[in-house]
């Protein structure tokens, strides 16, 4: 039998963004969408607005995460904004500490730094990049820099970070398994799992994080987010219609193609074949799209199976105007007092 659990506390509600830029337009066009987003998502009282850093793919403008953050930073008021995420085998820490520092200097303490392990880019691009595969494995040693860059103990050291140092800002550890959940415990770090492209190991790696958390001057106890894709439409059609620019870039990115975000087409059905429609069914799995009626109750279920911290949401498709108003519609789910469904 259903029963409803009212909720104690809220759960802010974040925006994921790429900077998508949609077929037949130009970068600037796709990052003047991108800063239209976060105005609304801002409007609408989202907690954070995050860019993630990719390369080498013509539809994602974020490829300079701490450039257009700071575009976005200019142009909004108190919003959080940060990256979701820098991948740090491709920088130096205390390159990432000095951007990141640079961000808190101009825009105070509304700055957030997610990190990833992955490259968010091919194995030619990273080589274009003059990094390493193993750079990878350097990432525990990294993020340990990192902080120390950022925060109160350099005084006495060599190398400081300026701007950076005493910056405290707020580091998040990103990840799709359970090496990115072991690792924010071990340094008491909030998480933020990869669930709206890789979500098998979804609840696997929450249990692992809540239970190896260490307190640390950081957080004093677990706080977790998972991600989501979230497309709000006035019909349940036109959602699936728009989501389907979606579902052509992940049949695309499976097939090793590359480009823009691709126009909404009205069925997939000769697009893909049965195991590709299965393979990207299961990677957006942890979608909600449709009408604000039909999203609530599935939202409110999955909150209350998975109890994370917060939610994250993105919404990578072509038509900007659906975008915006995918936004709009979000405050009607009233997530802030959302009942859980268990």
């Amino acid at each position: 039998m259903m029963t409803v659990i009212p909720m104690t506390n809220s759960i802010p509600l974040s925006f994921l963004d790429l900077a998508p830029v949609p077929e037949g337009q130009s970068t600037a066009e796709g990052i003047s969408h991108t800063v239209e987003m976060a105005q609304t998502a801002e409007k609408m009282g989202f907690n954070r607005y995050w860019l993630a850093e990719h390369h080498n793919m013509p539809g994602i403008a974020s490829a300079a995460t701490a450039v257009l953050l700071s575009h976005i930073g200019a142009n909004t008021d108190t919003i959080r904004i940060g990256s979701g995420g820098v991948m740090l085998p491709n920088h130096a820490p205390l390159v990432v500490a000095e951007q990141f520092g640079t961000l808190q200097a101009l825009y105070g303490d509304r700055i957030d730094l997610g990190l990833g392990r992955a490259p968010g880019t091919d194995g030619a691009t990273f080589n274009a990049l003059r990094r390493q595969i193993s750079d990878a494995d350097r990432f525990p040693q990294d993020v340990g820099e990192l902080l120390f860059f950022l925060g109160s103990e350099s005084g006495a050291s060599p190398v400081q970070a300026f701007p950076g140092a005493n910056s405290n800002v707020p580091i998040w550890i990103l990840g799709s398994s359970l090496f990115g959940a072991t690792l924010a415990a071990k340094y008491g770090l909030p998480y933020a799992f990869a669930s709206h492209f890789a979500p098998r190991m979804m609840a696997q790696a929450m249990a692992t994080y809540r239970e190896q958390f260490e307190p640390s001057p950081y957080l004093d106890k677990p706080y977790v987010m998972l991600a989501g894709n979230l497309l709000l439409a006035d019909t349940i059609e036109e959602a699936e219609y728009h989501f389907t620019s979606t579902q052509q870039s992940f049949l695309r990115l499976r097939r090793g193609g590359r480009g823009q975000i691709p126009k909404p087409v009205d069925s997939m059905t000769n697009l893909w074949n049965v195991a590709e429609e299965a393979m990207v069914n299961d990677a957006l799995s942890v979608s909600f799209v449709g009408s604000v009626d039909s999203v609530r109750p599935k939202l409110s279920a999955f909150l209350a199976e998975h109890q994370p911290d917060e939610l994250i949401v993105t919404a990578n498709i072509y038509d900007q105007d659906a975008r915006v108003r995918s936004l709009e519609l979000a405050g009607e789910l009233e997530l802030f007092n959302l009942p859980l469904i268990a």
